[in-house]
């Protein structure tokens, strides 16, 4: 299996790459700059230059990338804008890592996590970046992507545990009552989707165990 993983030099990115690569998937990493994550093929291009070609002949891309300041944070949905734009009818999955604050914390899903009333306002743009680029995937019904959701608490240098919880749209809690997971972790749910093919246009979430 042929994947493409962008902004591979990334906190999240280089987790994928790297359980990908111990799993024997052909991985190319997408970067900006000096390849630092374990992939052994690699493509120096930023992603909003990225074209129809560089993307050919890949089963899976995912989009790893990340934004934290005011001026970069709306590239957020852009970024899946582009690539939707580029995989528009092609059979390539696209995989998403997404934000957790438009999980819903009602049945009804008229409540996000973002809703609530101690939710930071600083986290808001961010939430609100993410939030549009998963609303517009929910309209690509020529693309084949899935959007994943990490915990609430989205750990950059926890542990990799090797257990995690696989829920819906829904912030879903494990045993201790905590909505936690590591990028390691995450990086083990990603590359199990993108092997499973079993989310197709969805958006899911993941939670440690």
């Amino acid at each position: 299996m042929k994947i493409a993983v962008l902004c591979a030099n990334g906190k999240a990115g280089r987790l994928i790459v790297k359980e990908a690569v111990e799993r024997g998937l052909d991985v190319t990493a997408f970067v900006r700059g000096e390849n630092k994550s374990a992939a052994a093929k690699c493509v120096v291009k930023n992603l909003f230059d990225l074209t129809t070609q560089d993307l050919e002949g890949f089963d899976a891309v995912v989009d790893a990338f990340g934004a934290w300041t005011a001026e970069t944070i709306p590239q957020i949905p852009q970024a899946v804008e582009k690539l939707c734009r580029i995989l528009k009818g092609r059979k390539t999955r696209l995989l998403v890592v997404g934000g957790a604050g438009s999980l819903f914390v009602n049945p009804e899903h008229t409540l996000t996590v973002a809703d609530g009333k101690d939710f930071p306002d600083a986290f808001k743009p961010l939430v609100e970046a993410h939030a549009k680029a998963l609303d517009f995937l929910r309209t690509q019904n020529e693309v084949n992507w899935t959007y994943i959701s990490p915990a609430a608490d989205f750990q950059a240098e926890a542990e990799r545990t090797g257990k995690y919880i696989l829920s819906g749209e829904e912030l879903t809690l494990n045993k201790k009552g905590q909505s936690v997971i590591s990028y390691a972790d995450y990086a083990i749910a990603m590359v199990d989707e993108i092997t499973s093919g079993s989310h197709n246009k969805e958006r899911i979430s993941v939670v440690q165990e």
